[in-house]
């Protein structure tokens, strides 16, 4: 018996609701997490995922930009969100679900991309992008060490230095730079919180789950980042089954530039 949880930052649920459903009667998670939805919860396409069994949903949804959506076979025992840096954009939604021993809150987020210049001082979106993570760390602290806990979602960071094509060359770039990764490591740390995806995937392999659209051809120039994380803490640990990038997914007709991840647990 396992619990599969698989996180996607969509780039519009609307524009993509085909795909989504596609992947969901492939895969078939328990709990589907969603970022970028880019729509309010009056426009989300309920009606869609409840015909494939996702009847339990909770939806943070904003106009155009943002938001994050959790689609649930499982159901919730209680529903949250979390506003940081003194916005309300729509970046964050937590469940509980029912567990074996205690209930497990699963933690949905998406972190500000931070624009183009990683100088706070001249870049608002960039400081907007540290104060989040700051308050995150805050937040995090201690709260959820020794209970189960999951979290999930578009982080916009890739800190290790094979989670990205080219660590030399993108220090300077938003996403990798060290004041970002430094600070979502002391995010992770702060809340006890156990890399997921490289409990399996040793540090020195190459990991992405995002390739610009830019590019002529992602996958032959294969410049990728790994934004996209789930984080488990300790009390999980011992039942991590198996991580799963579906790499494939950028091919896809019209995909996000992101692809889904896929955890299992042991139930």
């Amino acid at each position: 018996m396992t619990i599969t949880i698989a996180t996607w930052n969509i780039n519009s649920v609307r524009l993509r609701i085909d795909l989504v459903t596609s992947f969901l009667e492939a895969h078939r998670p328990d709990v589907l997490c969603l970022q970028e939805i880019k729509c309010v919860e009056g426009s989300f396409p309920s009606g869609a995922f409840t015909r494939l069994g996702y009847v339990h949903q909770a939806v943070h949804g904003q106009k155009g930009y943002h938001g994050v959506a959790t689609l649930s076979r499982l159901p919730f025992a209680e529903t949250a969100r979390q506003g940081f840096y003194g916005k309300d954009d729509a970046r964050h939604v937590s469940v509980v679900l029912p567990d074996r021993d205690l209930p497990i809150t699963l933690h949905n987020f998406y972190v500000p991309a931070g624009g183009d210049e990683p100088d706070p001082a001249v870049n608002e979106k960039f400081a907007h992008k540290l104060g989040f993570l700051d308050e995150m760390r805050t937040w995090l602290t201690g709260a959820q060490t020794n209970r189960p806990a999951i979290l999930v979602g578009d982080l916009n960071i890739a800190p290790l230095e094979h989670d990205v094509w080219s660590h030399k060359q993108l220090l300077d770039v938003v996403s990798h730079t060290p004041v970002e990764t430094e600070l979502l490591e002391a995010v992770r740390v702060a809340g006890g919180w156990v890399d997921a995806m490289r409990h399996f995937i040793p540090p020195e392999e190459k990991l992405f789950t995002w390739w610009s659209y830019r590019a002529q051809d992602w996958e032959a120039s294969n410049r990728g980042r790994r934004l996209d994380h789930v984080w488990v803490t300790p009390p999980l640990k011992g039942r991590l089954l198996g991580v799963e990038v579906l790499r494939e997914a950028r091919g896809w007709a019209r995909p996000s530039d992101h692809v889904p991840v896929i955890v299992r647990i042991a139930a």
